[in-house]
């Protein structure tokens, strides 16, 4: 098997964002394009000489290709072993397991996550770390330096390995090692919930829908709620995995799972209805005629994490992004637990959870988790939602009534503007964090700005510094706006407004309608209609 040393040189605009590196599909497809990037990976991190790495994927176009490519790579580097999912399957937070069970140096996740599958839409690659989680800020940035000074990439001249087949075969002198993608995790799950509990309520009558959306969590959850709990056959729907995701877009939010919330709005609604994305990794929680918002299933898996076993014993903290809803900060405060407002990005809760100050963590964007990995896990929230109904034995409108009645409702939503074109979209920003300093006292519509800030963090283990993390507005009264623009899109620049605002009393308001005064503040501030051209938000969550 001869060892290619190919000549290369450094492509620009591979910067790794919010979580890896995220293209157009063929972008990747071109010739070089995905080895200078995995290269990059290998010479960034000091090499891969006798290591152990996972490998796999959501099983988006391209997905097979890519998994060739790393493993004929990494047997070109000298890795020692590469435990990959069957088929290049893997979601997201079965790969974190995976990486801590078995001890690996590390990992390779394909996926762009929530984003459209495709030809024409979209792929990505990232690096996780020894301890499961996405790679630090530190490591990134040496990788996008190594993709900056690459000259060759090399790669093993040899057959594709039958990925099909469970077992171990050689690649040169590496190892590739092909396993069941989900045991482990479904193994994982039985550790941390009552099966038993979860297993009753379903034989009670109890009934579950759960959306796989055409993606990863589909295998996942068809062997965990049916096969292991006993929801009825056909719970799971969409479960299995399309290179398009069935030519929709796989993130679970009200406007993209649409035929799961209209089943939640019928006549004859299931008790329960849940939802995943591409790669696995976040979740949307609906219950008959009651939607849950993140920001709100954080707050309540907060407070009620202690009904399932593997949090009987209380939780060290809790961490929200810093865009994510302050419900959680409340059950925090009741509960006399740490709380702490981090970067957007999942990587930014890894010292947390690594030290022990954290055990819970969520972002707005659909993304709860806790220390079993170092991932979001949309199916774990999944299971401690049910766990949590099981022994309260109350619908999700019962749990949500008792739970605003103890803490109050933090009404809260993300308007998202998307594919703007770039110059405007920093303008847009650039103008407001110049006008931040003289923004505490200013007259925003009906609401007066109380403080305005370029959110920094500095990592309370490590003592590192992001800064520009985003603008928040925080305004009298208790409501508080953000705006920052994603690290995840692929085209132009999404636009990112969120928005909330405190309510102890009145809890069955319309959530746009509570936040009128908000929207119209940051309207009065950033002027987003007169510089986009958007009369209205392209996507409502």
């Amino acid at each position: 098997m001869p060892l290619h040393r190919i000549p290369t040189q450094p492509i620009a605009g591979q910067k790794p964002g919010t979580s890896g590196l995220r293209k157009k599909t063929r972008v990747f497809m071109q010739p070089g394009y995905l080895e200078n990037f995995v290269q990059a990976i290998w010479n960034g991190i000091g090499g891969i000489e006798g290591q152990t790495l996972v490998l796999g994927g959501d099983g988006r176009f391209f997905n097979d290709r890519a998994v060739q490519i790393i493993l004929k790579m990494a047997a070109a580097s000298g890795a020692a072993r590469v435990i990959v999912g069957q088929n290049g399957f893997l979601s997201t937070p079965a790969a974190s397991n995976l990486i801590r069970v078995r001890g690996a140096d590390g990992g390779v996740i394909l996926s762009a996550s929530h984003n459209p599958g495709g030809p024409d839409e979209d792929f990505g690659i990232k690096y996780n770390m020894a301890n499961g989680g996405p790679a630090t800020e530190t490591v990134t940035a040496k990788i996008h330096a190594a993709s900056e000074t690459i000259q060759e990439y090399r790669i093993l001249d040899a057959s594709d390995i039958d990925l099909a087949t469970l077992g171990e075969a050689p690649l040169g002198a590496m190892t590739v090692e092909v396993v069941d993608p989900v045991d482990a995790y479904a193994a994982l799950m039985e550790t941390l919930f009552d099966f038993k509990a979860i297993r009753a309520l379903l034989q009670g009558g109890f009934r579950l829908r759960f959306d796989a959306m055409h993606a990863i969590t589909g295998p996942y959850a068809v062997e965990i709620l049916e096969r292991r709990l006993g929801a009825a056959p056909g719970s799971v729907v969409h479960a299995t995995p399309s290179p398009d995701f069935g030519g929709g877009h796989p993130d679970p939010n009200p406007v993209w799972a649409r035929d799961l919330m209209d089943t939640m709005h019928g006549a004859d609604a299931p008790d329960f209805g849940a939802a995943s994305d591409g790669d696995g990794d976040r979740n949307m929680i609906v219950g008959r005629d009651c939607y849950v918002t993140p920001s709100d299933s954080l707050a309540v898996l907060a407070a009620n994490a202690h009904l399932a076993p593997g949090y009987a014993g209380g939780l060290k903290g809790v961490a929200r992004s810093m865009p994510t809803s302050c419900a959680v900060d409340r059950v925090a405060a009741a509960r006399g637990l740490p709380c702490y407002a981090t970067p957007t990005g999942w990587k930014f809760f890894g010292n947390l959870l690594d030290a022990g100050l954290a055990t819970l963590c969520g972002e707005e964007s659909a993304g709860t988790g806790s220390d079993h990995v170092r991932e979001k896990d949309g199916l774990w929230a999944v299971l401690l939602w049910l766990n949590i109904l099981a022994v309260r034995r109350q619908s999700v409108a019962g749990v949500m009534a008792d739970h605003w009645a103890e803490f109050g409702r933090t009404y809260y939503s993300r308007h998202d503007y998307e594919a703007i074109a770039s110059d405007v979209a920093n303008a847009l920003m650039a103008d407001l964090r110049a006008a931040l300093p003289a923004m505490a006292g200013r007259q925003a519509g009906a609401l007066i700005v109380e403080s305005a800030e370029d959110f920094a963090y500095t990592d309370p283990v490590d003592g590192s510094v992001a800064t520009a993390q985003g603008v928040q507005i925080r305004f009298h009264g208790g409501a508080r706006a953000v705006l920052r623009l994603s690290g995840t899109g692929t085209e132009g620049a999404t636009l990112r407004v969120y928005l909330e605002r405190f309510d102890g009393t009145d809890f069955g308001q319309d959530p746009q309608a509570a936040l009128a005064p908000v929207i119209a503040a940051v309207e009065a501030l950033a002027g987003i209609a007169a510089r986009t051209g958007r009369a209205e938000p392209d996507v409502i969550t």
